[in-house]
């Protein structure tokens, strides 16, 4: 009922991607969600190379199912990670902060998939001229490092303005969410804060307990002044964030206050003085099940939602 356009690009059973969140989305994540049905996604975040190369000789003993690799393209390692991920022909990269155009066309000589994330029509069209496979459009609602503008607004202005799939991100976590994106003129959705909330995560305990009991307003933006920034779970850290920044404080020092914190609370569970990241549909989230039953419930719910439409 479900079979899209992405399900064919990314020889995948269901267009549903698990996003590349740093420290979080490992081997054991992707595997599990690949061999689920969707596509996992192993996050490179700032890692060096022999990190990640660790990473995808880890996931090809644990699927034979696609996966893919998420690359921050202002990683100092960006040049050698995108090395490795042609030299072990990974199936499909996502990219966040830049521009991926200077690798495509190499990809595209042995078949990998490369999707941007983008926060805006105008980057969205650049990206479809330098010639990415599709487009993973990411609405303010989501955890991590977000846009402005919100996934409601932004995915049907974004399918209006290019001929490449869309893969709406940001607030989806259900069922009636990924209906709701589908009807919005998305081919599929990529879903972030909900695979953190599963058996196969290796987030520490306390990240994922901060999750299941935030409420609808406690994922908060912080860093703005930085132009670059953040939604994670309140806490000390946001606080001081906060704080900071009313106060005007220079933007190194803010930028300064944030380093490590978020492997600080994925690793160590230092849910208070780490950085929490998480979407605002935490609020929505309420129990760890396995990577199989969450996109289960997600296929189940949105055959019920269509039907009652």
């Amino acid at each position: 009922m479900f079979k899209t356009v992405i399900c064919d690009l990314l020889n995948i059973q269901y267009p549903i991607i698990q996003g590349g969140m740093a420290w979080v989305a490992t081997s054991e994540l992707a595997a599990a969600v690949s061999n689920a049905g969707g596509l996992g996604i192993i996050g490179c975040g700032n890692a060096p190379v022999d990190v990640i190369e660790k990473e995808i000789f880890k996931i090809k003993k644990m699927t034979s199912k696609p996966f893919g690799v998420n690359v921050m393209l202002l990683s100092p390692y960006v040049d050698e990670i995108m090395e490795l991920l042609y030299r072990e022909k990974v199936p499909v990269i996502t990219t966040g902060a830049g521009n991926p155009g200077k690798y495509i066309s190499k990809f595209k000589e042995i078949g990998t998939k490369v999707l941007p994330v983008v926060p805006s029509v105008a980057l969205a069209k650049r990206m479809e001229k330098v010639g990415a496979d599709a487009l993973i459009v990411e609405g303010t609602e989501a955890g991590g490092h977000i846009g402005e503008l919100t996934t409601m607004a932004l995915v049907p202005q974004v399918v209006d303005s290019v001929n490449i799939p869309v893969i709406a991100a940001g607030g989806i976590a259900d069922g009636r969410g990924f209906v709701a994106a589908l009807a919005l003129g998305a081919k599929g959705v990529q879903i972030g804060t909900r695979f953190v909330c599963t058996k196969e995560c290796i987030a520490h305990e306390n990240y994922k307990n901060m999750i299941l009991k935030a409420g609808d307003r406690d994922a908060v933006v912080t860093g703005r002044v930085t132009g670059h920034p953040v939604r994670s779970i309140k806490n000390k850290l946001t606080k001081k964030f906060i704080k900071l920044e009313k106060e005007g404080t220079d933007k190194e020092t803010i930028e300064k206050l944030g380093i490590g914190t978020l492997r600080n609370a994925v690793l160590n569970g230092d849910v208070e003085n780490g950085s929490v990241m998480a979407g605002q549909i935490s609020g929505l989230i309420k129990e760890i099940k396995t990577c199989k039953e969450v996109i289960e419930d997600i296929i189940n719910e949105a055959r019920k939602v269509k039907e009652s439409l």
